[in-house]
């Protein structure tokens, strides 16, 4: 005796013909496809059955159901109960679970869910659409399970008593249990231990999700089409689009994020953009323009970015009027041509009058390719070829090599159990990450690995560590090793320049990028002349090196910071985001930990950090307000931004209080799976 599913189905709709053979996907799949196909996720039940009548236009939907491997049953073309109490009988099914062949988005993993309550409870009969109403066995209004995802449960001897009870004449199609049920007195239902499971949902009851005409089935390829190629999508993902009243064939984030993942390797450019990473699914992903603070998305809706502005890209703000038009003026002109552009010689020539301690420089357009440089460079300068590392670094073999020895290695500098997929072996034993501020720790380091070159943050998740930073380059002096400070980040945020030049520490070799072309590709290696000139023999070239927007964005740039200098303001800004964190905190008994410069700063929750920090970009988003645990402020921030943060940000932590003190469960309060593990870096 066995848990099966029979799929009730017939060729003879009459209000949508031949319903169950329209397609329903891109790549083709029709309605009864659709249906066998997210049933067959179900983990609980040991076949399925499609059940139809001796009909021979019903002769395709037997083929189709052999096809996908499942059982068949033909019948009575007009007794629905018959068909299914003989096919339950020939299968020996002990408990029946019925589905209809117009739900396309029936959910396995609901039906596994109902099977567990019903086994729980004991019952002989689970709907999630009929309740008792008045002694009547009426549909559902409490439920607010949406028509469409209809799933009934009941056992064989329930079946084979209503079948041996029901007259001939009283009999109809398309009815199973409910049409004998409605019929019954109270005591008799009560005698039936029915069980009726309620949405978690319940703004959702008047939704038609089920399909009986063109415009039911326009609806249901809209939602296909979303999530193309996906078609195991679950009730709460429906639910949640559909209560926020977005018109699915017009939700073009969702859209674009499913051709990505469809189209392009790891869906997209930049793994920290990636949904996943903060708000899985609902987050809006793509933007279409910017301004100032502001974001639109695809769908036209404007948002304020209180996060990372550009990840730390835009210190100046979004859209900057005077940089945009230098580089329309540069675009007129032409971007690249068989000459070289003189822009970039331009820009050297002004990096190297703010960093007189440099002699030459060499221009890339990522951080990935000026990490790469910078590394090239120091090893044409020294036998000893391995690197100690600090950090994060980029994605290239260099660096991913630390994490050949063990997939820990760089949990606390890039992402946890990083697998370095796709490094040579043979880089095993050439970089070796150390913690920020442990002197002790680097001196082994420099003893037992042959350390060449140290590569390292200025500062990661605290402010920068003046002493430590000037026992590092003593070590690099006396044990002739290069020093290479990353300020990719960290760079023109707390001075025109660099943090080392506030700090009075001067590398060997100092990588620039992000906020030097505010948002235009542009990274910078400067470098000591002797180690530059050496490298040179080496071959460090790229034919969009020479194209001349870049550069062009980076002499602007450099001119508006020199004029308005807006790492003041930025730190004003960040100091106060971080009062606000703590004082918020304090209010709310949120326990937090806050780290990072007020340029760059960032909180921790000390308790179930990754579902709480998930929680409030949700939160924030309902206000649209693109909001996680980290805030790069710009110079396009004010205090009006700020005041409505708090304000939000208050309620978010009263809930979050709420949460903790009753050990509330993250399903409860997310509509989305939890972000995944951040960098381990100062974002």
């Amino acid at each position: 005796m066995s848990i099966n599913v029979i799929i009730q189905s017939r060729m003879g709709s009459k209000r949508l013909p031949g319903k169950n053979l329209l397609k329903v996907t891109k790549n083709n799949l029709s309605l009864i496809e659709i249906v066998i196909k997210r049933v067959k996720k179900s983990r609980l039940i040991d076949n399925i059955i499609l059940a139809t009548s001796k009909k021979k236009e019903n002769d395709i939907l037997i083929k189709i159901a052999k096809k996908n491997k499942i059982l068949t049953f033909r019948g009575k073309e007009n007794d629905t109960l018959n068909r299914f109490y003989n096919a339950a009988k020939k299968y020996k099914t002990k408990t029946i679970i019925r589905i209809t062949s117009d739900c396309a988005l029936v959910d396995a993993n609901l039906i596994d869910d109902f099977i567990k309550i019903y086994k729980r409870k004991k019952s002989s009969y689970l709907s999630n659409t009929y309740h008792l109403v008045d002694n009547k066995f009426v549909k559902n209004k409490k439920s607010y399970y949406p028509d469409g995802f209809d799933i009934e449960i009941f056992s064989f001897d329930l079946l084979e008593k209503i079948e041996k009870q029901t007259p001939s004449n009283s009999r109809v199609e398309g009815g199973v249990i409910t049409p004998f049920l409605k019929k019954k007195n109270k005591d008799f239902l009560k005698k039936l231990k029915l069980c009726i499971p309620e949405s978690p949902y319940p703004n959702t009851k008047n939704l038609k999700l089920s399909v009986d005409t063109s415009q039911d089935m326009k609806k249901i390829r809209d939602i296909f089409e979303t999530f193309h190629p996906n078609i195991y999508f679950s009730f709460k993902e429906i639910i949640y689009f559909l209560r926020k009243k977005r018109d699915l064939n017009k939700s073009q984030n969702l859209v674009y994020i499913n051709k990505a993942k469809e189209n392009i390797m790891g869906e997209n450019m930049l793994l920290s953009k990636n949904h996943k990473m903060i708000l899985p699914n609902l987050w809006p992903t793509y933007f279409s323009k910017t301004k100032g603070i502001n974001v639109w998305d695809l769908n036209k809706s404007k948002f304020s970015d209180m996060s990372t502005m550009g990840v730390g890209t835009n210190l100046l703000g979004y859209s900057i009027k005077q940089i945009d038009n230098a580089v329309i003026e540069t675009i007129k002109k032409g971007n690249l041509s068989t000459l070289n552009c003189p822009e970039e010689v331009n820009l050297s020539e002004k990096l190297l009058e703010l960093h007189p301690w440099f002699g030459k420089v060499k221009f890339a357009r990522t951080g990935g390719e000026a990490n790469s440089i910078a590394i090239r460079v120091a090893r044409s300068n020294t036998k000893k070829q391995n690197v100690a590392i600090c950090g994060y670094h980029g994605w290239h073999d260099w660096y991913l090599a630390a994490n050949l020895k063990s997939k820990k290695n760089l949990d606390k500098h890039l992402l946890k159990g990083l697998t370095p997929l796709g490094v040579s072996k043979k880089l095993k034993d050439t970089s070796f990450p150390f913690n920020y501020g442990d002197i002790k720790s680097l001196k082994k380091l420099i003893y037992k690995k042959n350390i060449g070159i140290i590569k390292m943050e200025v500062c990661r998740s605290s402010k920068p560590n003046i002493a430590f930073l000037k026992k590092v380059k003593n070590l690099c002096i006396k044990n002739k090793i290069i020093l290479i400070f990353d300020e990719c980040t960290t760079g023109f945020r707390e001075c025109l320049g660099g943090m080392h030049k506030k700090i009075k520490v001067y590398p060997d070799i100092l990588i620039l990028g992000k906020t030097l072309g505010n948002g235009y590709a542009i990274t910078a290696v400067l470098g000591k002349k002797e180690l530059m000139n050496n490298s040179s023999k080496s071959f460090i070239s790229s034919t969009f090196w020479t194209e001349r927007i870049g550069p062009s964005a980076g002499m602007k740039t450099i001119e508006l910071m020199e004029k308005i200098k807006p790492w003041k303001k930025v730190n004003s800004i960040g100091k106060a985001m971080m009062n606000i964190w703590k004082t918020t905190a304090k209010k709310n008994k949120i326990n937090i930990k806050i780290s990072g410069i007020p340029t760059l700063a960032k909180f921790t929750f000390l308790e179930r950090n990754d579902e709480f920090k998930t929680f409030l970009t949700q939160e924030f988003l309902k206000h649209n307000i693109l909001a996680t645990t980290s805030f790069y402020p710009s110079y396009a921030h004010d205090t009006k931004s700020l005041i409505k943060y708090r304000k939000i940000l208050d309620k978010v932590f009263r809930e979050i209080r709420y949460f903790q003190k009753n050990k509330i469960k993250s399903t409860e309060f997310l509509k989305s799976e939890v972000s995944r593990v951040p960098f381990g870096r100062l974002n």
